[in-house]
């Protein structure tokens, strides 16, 4: 695991020789926090990115013998489609997660069937005010043009998801970038999380991402970065 800082802002960088150690590794991390947060408060929040990224992290975490039936998953971001289409995250997550040991987690979605994807957010926030928060353990990804959960740069609300005070949970966003219009968690939510990890792969990503938040940036993904509380853990393998 080697470590660097190619920004002004605060991050911790694991860099991997490889996607399997990488995936390793990181579900080792996210098994740990869960178990330490378990043991404080009996239960234990996971918010996940969906995407074909994390196939073999999630792959590696559904193994891991932690008290899965006290682990309530979620999502960071959703697409405004059903879980039966090929891009919804709940569907990703259904088949590459919530198998083996992780089979026993309690999972909450976002997608609600409504009549408009504003209607979906309020139904959303609803339903996940219940959950005990704040989230322990939050997983990012990152797209080439910089955002981070659906917080896409040409959203028309970018400012309103990005509001470190927001008490909002679920939020709407229709971005160009984006194509189909999608709900995700507000970024006061997420980086309250007691731990973040960014997991990115490939050289492009991690040019993109030197890229998106170096001296000057105003991408999506440095704001994160610069909001929370806590330095965020980048995980990289090519």
């Amino acid at each position: 695991m080697a470590r660097e800082q190619l920004s002004d802002v605060r991050y911790g960088w694991n860099g991997f020789a490889d996607r399997q150690d990488l995936a390793t590794a990181l579900a080792g991390e996210i098994a740990d926090r869960l178990t330490s947060a378990i043991a404080k408060r009996g239960t234990a929040l996971l918010a996940v990115s969906g995407g074909t990224t994390p196939a073999k992290l999630f792959a590696a975490l559904s193994t891991t013998p932690i008290d899965w039936d006290k682990v309530t998953v979620t999502l960071v971001d959703e697409r405004f489609v059903p879980p039966s289409s090929p891009r919804s995250n709940a569907g990703l997550v259904a088949a590459n997660l919530l198998q083996n040991k992780a089979a026993a987690a309690r999972f909450v979605p976002l997608y609600h069937e409504a009549a408009s994807i504003e209607d979906a957010a309020a139904t959303d926030s609803e339903a996940l005010k219940s959950l005990p928060w704040p989230l322990d353990v939050v997983i990012l990804g990152m797209g080439g043009d910089g955002h981070t959960a659906s917080f896409f740069p040409d959203a028309g609300n970018l400012e309103e998801l990005l509001d470190p005070v927001s008490q909002r949970i679920v939020l709407p966003v229709h971005a160009p970038s984006g194509g189909e219009p999608r709900l995700t968690l507000s970024m006061a939510r997420i980086v309250a999380a007691g731990f973040i990890a960014i997991h990115i792969e490939g050289e492009d990503k991690r040019a993109a991402f030197n890229g998106a938040t170096g001296p000057g940036a105003k991408k999506p993904i440095r704001r994160v970065l610069e909001a929370a509380p806590r330095p965020i853990e980048v995980f990289w393998a090519p």
